[in-house]
């Protein structure tokens, strides 16, 4: 399939600007970021990446994909998104996007929690990291402690420690002044869990982030 087969186009610039938010964001994290664009329907496209906490994070527009599934460099799209100007994709990344993405349907709703409750889940975490951390970064055990558990119909769903670092990471999370500090986000807000039998997924007002769940009893459908 050559180049110019593979062109995304998003008209609204409020879509543009919130996809290259979310695309900044995870070029921020990682300078040589890939986002992996899917195709919704006809007239929505969802933009994955990794966080680089073994959490995939996913923003959706309005927009139109000539293609199903493409990977292509973050900077690239982000490049492209400030013109109105279709984007030409280029050639195909696929190669750089490793593991799968979660199903598209199947996640039941578990649970709401307060977005304040996370980040101060987060900024507990920030200091063990750096208590316990070394030139590698934190240690993956603690990365994988479970740091909430959500209770729903038939259901626990722990949420480990790195799924909360990958929701603040990329700010999904709406605040006003220090994000940082929780005093500074609406006591309203809130953060949505929902599960599959192998996956968790949080979704929050910017975006969302899920991980596959290491040995999740199976009481929900795939």
């Amino acid at each position: 399939m050559s180049g110019e087969q593979r062109v995304l186009r998003v008209p609204d610039p409020a879509e543009r600007e919130n996809l290259a938010t979310f695309l900044a964001r995870a070029v921020r994290l990682d300078p040589a970021a890939v986002v992996r664009l899917r195709r919704r329907g006809e007239h929505l496209v969802s933009g994955w990446v990794a966080t680089g906490f073994e959490a995939l994070a996913v923003r959706t527009v309005a927009g139109e994909l000539s293609i199903d599934d493409v990977t292509v460099g973050a900077d690239l799209v982000s490049a492209g998104l400030t013109g109105g100007s279709p984007i030409d994709l280029g050639y195909s990344m696929d190669s750089a996007w490793r593991g799968a993405l979660p199903p598209v349907d199947g996640f039941a709703h578990v649970d709401n929690v307060p977005a304040r409750t996370l980040v101060e889940l987060a900024e507990r975490g920030v200091r063990l990291a750096k208590e316990h951390g070394s030139s590698h970064g934190p240690p993956a055990a603690l990365l994988d402690q479970p740091v909430l558990t959500v209770t729903g119909t038939d259901i626990q769903v722990p949420v480990p420690l790195r799924v909360v670092f990958a929701l603040t990471a990329m700010d999904f999370i709406p605040h006003s002044g220090q994000k940082t500090d929780p005093r500074h986000i609406a006591p309203t807000e809130i953060v949505r869990v929902r599960a599959t039998r192998t996956w968790v997924r949080l979704d929050a007002r910017y975006g969302s982030v899920a991980r596959r769940r290491t040995g999740a009893i199976p009481l929900l459908p795939q």
